[in-house]
């Protein structure tokens, strides 16, 4: 059997699958996100460690899985966080995660050193403060006492697999979202790290997802109940494993939706897909020699989440599914709109100015409208994504969910009529990237190959758009882009 960890924003989704990567259970173990005002987003990785220990035992207990037949184990991590280690490899400083937007003066120290063109075609990304490099610099010029303890850098994932082996490695699909990654090279880029001043001995060596890091160390394998003979698997990125786990391992297969804490649209491809206006960005993919062309908004499923938490009567437990249910499509939200900018923004505004509101609102909204607005506004924007691709040559005719949001009926329909193509849901969606980890696992092994990863995901489910309600929201979709427009230079404190 296969141990698959996916180390997300709210919490470690861990799950146990058959060597070929069939789902038998799956935990998770929350833990906590502190953010506050400037742009901070920060974690504690020994809560994610504490996570990976406490979801293995449960799955081996509730399964009641021998750990001898536990053959392999592998690690999805959220992407483009820091997290910087001491001499140890001990954390010097709480993990800067993918939200935190606070190093936009070191985005504009690369920008001018490289030019924001250039390092997109290197990259493939465009520079931002939500990337690993930019984080890293702003440590150093912002924490000088932590700065002089650290040693090495590395993402979630990566500190994990430390943990589990004693090895520091990255692979190529997190390494691509770090801001430090030559795409075309496939190792660190000597011309940004330059720019960043910094040394290249501080990041780890690069492997492929499916490379077998090492086995368990003693230590691990009594921490998390298991044997020194488990072998663990590098793994990835939670977005390119998501692909995986909805499926998607060529091209063919289509584009996919993740709508998690941050929402994605991504696809499989040959080479990299450059947009002229640099609204999307790639990926590596996991499959070795592939790539995933995506478009990333800070906070999808995080805006459905925050009105659920304003509108419910105990924050702590929103009553998200019936307020979603409220919101269908008998609710017109009558020219009320979201902006979903609670986090700044990554795709397609690149913002880290943007800022959440609400624009319309009249006496006689109420709670349905202000919910269907925040599904509406969500939808606008990864609109505004799936034309970026469309404008760098890419078909996308129908687009498969995974993730939390897309056990929503309401969501999906709002999905469909706002983009105008079938939005399908699968029998996997919350296990997306831990199934998309196992395969890669199971591949790493010599188990499998990635192509049963489309047999191990079914479509349960299709919203085709309705054309009229289509047609009004490409209006509204305008009116949208609209606001946000009018409302930059206010965001960004400039006078118009």
């Amino acid at each position: 059997m296969i141990i698959a960890h996916d180390l997300g924003t709210t919490g470690n989704k861990a799950s146990l699958h058959h060597d070929d990567g069939r789902l038998i259970a799956a935990v998770t173990v929350p833990y906590p996100a502190h953010f506050a005002a400037g742009g901070v987003a920060e974690q504690d990785p020994a809560d994610w460690w504490h996570a990976v220990v406490a979801a293995t035992r449960d799955l081996l207990a509730r399964t009641a899985t021998v750990p001898a037949d536990v053959a392999g184990l592998v690690v999805s991590g959220q992407m483009m966080g820091a997290v910087l280690l001491d001499g140890d490899g001990e954390p010097a400083r709480a993990a800067i995660i993918w939200a935190d937007t606070r190093a936009g003066a070191q985005q504009r120290e690369l920008e001018t050193a490289v030019g924001a063109e250039r390092a997109y075609g290197i990259l493939g990304h465009r520079l931002n403060p939500t990337y690993s490099i930019e984080k890293v610099m702003w440590v150093r010029d912002n924490e000088p006492d932590v700065w002089a303890r650290v040693r090495r850098v590395c993402v979630a994932k990566d500190f994990i697999v430390l943990r589990l082996t004693g090895r520091l490695a990255t692979d190529r699909s997190d390494a691509s979202g770090t801001n430090a990654y030559d795409q075309v090279a496939g190792t660190w880029s000597p011309e940004i790290l330059a720019a960043a001043r910094l040394d290249p001995a501080l990041f780890p060596e690069i492997l492929e997802s499916t490379q077998i890091a090492g086995p368990l160390t003693a230590a691990a394998a009594d921490a998390l109940g298991l044997h020194t003979g488990v072998q663990v698997v590098m793994g990835g990125g939670d977005g390119p494993l998501a692909a995986v786990g909805s499926g998607i391992v060529a091209p063919e297969d289509g584009a996919y939706v993740c709508l998690g804490t941050s929402s994605w649209i991504s696809f499989a491809a040959d080479a990299p897909l450059h947009d002229a206006a640099m609204r999307t960005f790639t990926f590596d993919n996991v499959v070795p020699g592939s790539f995933v062309p995506t478009a990333t908004m800070q906070a999808g499923g995080a805006s459905v989440q925050w009105i659920a938490e304003a509108l419910s009567v105990d924050p702590a437990h929103p009553e998200t599914g019936r307020l979603v249910a409220e919101a269908a499509s008998d609710v017109d939200t009558d020219d009320l709109y979201f902006l979903p900018y609670l986090l700044g923004e990554r795709s397609p505004l690149w913002d880290p100015d943007a800022r959440g509101a609400f624009v319309g609102l009249a006496r006689h909204h109420g709670r349905a409208h202000l919910v269907r607005a925040v599904l509406e506004g969500t939808a606008f924007n990864l609109l505004t994504c799936i034309q970026a691709f469309r404008d760098a040559g890419a078909t996308i005719d129908r687009i498969d969910a995974v993730g939390g949001g897309a056990q929503s009926d309401v969501y999906l329909a709002v999905l469909a009529d706002v983009w105008g193509v079938p939005v399908r849901r699968r029998t996997i969606v919350e296990e997306a990237n831990s199934l998309g980890a196992a395969v890669t696992g199971a591949v790493g092994l010599g188990l499998t190959d990635f192509s049963a990863a489309r047999a191990l995901s079914e479509v349960t489910a299709e919203f085709t758009p309705d054309p009229s309600r289509h047609a009004v929201y490409a209006e509204r979709h305008a009116r949208f882009t609209d606001a946000y427009t009018a409302l930059a230079p206010w965001f960004a404190g400039k006078p118009h």
